[in-house]
């Protein structure tokens, strides 16, 4: 599928929910594949088409290598794809 087609079956409301997965810290992509059929490489590109050049830098220096957002490379203590004070209100 590439990134077009994705763009085309993603509501406005679903492509916001996929930036904000991928921006966190402990969703895998393997969570945004899981609900919304996009591979990690497309994910990439729906970022990349979706962020600021300097905003997509920022993003892919940050989940470069970090082991929380590929499900094989976590640790297995690992549970869940948020904070538990997340959601909390303040």
């Amino acid at each position: 599928m590439k990134i077009n087609d994705t763009h085309d079956k993603l509501s406005a409301h679903d492509h916001s929910r996929v930036i904000e997965m991928a921006w966190e810290d402990r969703t895998p992509f393997e969570a945004i594949e899981a609900l919304y059929g996009l591979t990690e490489p497309q994910t990439i590109q729906l970022m990349r088409q979706s962020l600021k050049p300097k905003a997509f830098k920022n993003w892919r220096a940050r989940v470069t290598g970090r082991k929380t957002k590929h499900r094989a490379l976590r640790d297995p203590a690992v549970s869940r794809g948020y904070c538990p004070t997340q959601y909390k209100q303040r």
